[in-house]
């Protein structure tokens, strides 16, 4: 029996000013799996990644990381890492002191840490460009070294707020084979907000799309797709299927229609 790394049970979300961001909601996410929430704009995509990022609480209900509470994350096993919409980084130094700072942060000598962080730099490609500054760096690849920075402490699970959506499509479609590669070769679990249809569909196992007003979840999608993908998938029928499967239910629920679970 397959044992779930989040549990979302019954949370949803009213802010101070009687917002109600999200309705109850009701997921398990598994260990291994790259699940994408999709939907429209408000429909509290972000708002539930946060909730499991520990960075907002709910209203009501109850979230819990391996079968226990917040508390517990962090540690050998159970290490969550966030990667956000900006590659946040700091410009006054250099790319390896970006992705240090967890390290710095802990208090870590730089003697073990700065090895690991190289390694770290080298999964995404950019070793060559350690000493560099982000303002030296395109786009696509300040966002490696934010990628980078959320896997140098080896996470298990990491959670992903539309990290792409800037992005020029060949750097995107480039990013996502990358991320989708190392998602399979760490087991991690990943938690992925996304607009697009076509990036949720190569990307996941799952995908649960959201309806908004107030947000909620539409349907849990499994994608029929092989496991195993690269850039020929994208011209794949399995592909096509999806992505048109997907774009049905995302137009559905952007409709308010009947809510859909289990397809």
């Amino acid at each position: 029996m397959k044992t779930p790394v989040i549990e979302i049970l019954s949370a949803h979300k009213t802010y101070a000013n009687g917002t109600q961001a999200l309705a109850p909601v009701d997921l398990d996410f598994y260990a291994g799996e790259f699940i994408s929430l999709i939907g429209p704009s408000g429909c509290g995509k972000s708002t539930l990644l946060k909730m499991v990022a520990g960075l907002i609480k709910p209203s009501d209900g109850r979230i819990k990381w391996w079968h226990s509470e917040l508390a517990t994350v962090n540690k050998a096993g159970k290490k969550l890492a966030f990667v956000f919409q900006e590659a946040t980084l700091m410009p006054w130094t250099s790319v390896l002191a970006n992705v240090r700072l967890p390290f710095d942060l802990q208090g870590m000598p730089r003697k073990t840490s700065n090895p690991l962080v190289l390694q770290a730099l080298e999964r995404v490609g950019l070793g060559s460009n350690a000493q560099q500054y982000p303002r030296e760096l395109s786009g696509g690849m300040q966002m490696r070294v934010s990628i980078a920075r959320a896997l140098v402490t080896e996470p298990d699970l990491i959670l992903m707020d539309e990290p792409f959506g800037a992005l020029d499509e060949i750097t995107r479609n480039y990013l996502d084979e990358e991320i989708r590669n190392l998602s399979r070769e760490k087991n991690l679990t990943v938690i992925f907000v996304t607009h697009s249809v076509y990036e949720a569909a190569f990307l996941s196992d799952r995908v649960i799309v959201m309806a908004s007003n107030p947000g909620r979840v539409y349907a849990d999608y499994s994608v029929t797709g092989d496991a195993s993908r690269n850039a020929a998938y994208r011209y794949s029928e399995e592909f096509a299927k999806d992505c048109a499967k997907l774009s049905e239910l995302l137009h559905r629920a952007s409709l308010g229609r009947q809510k859909m679970v289990g397809l």
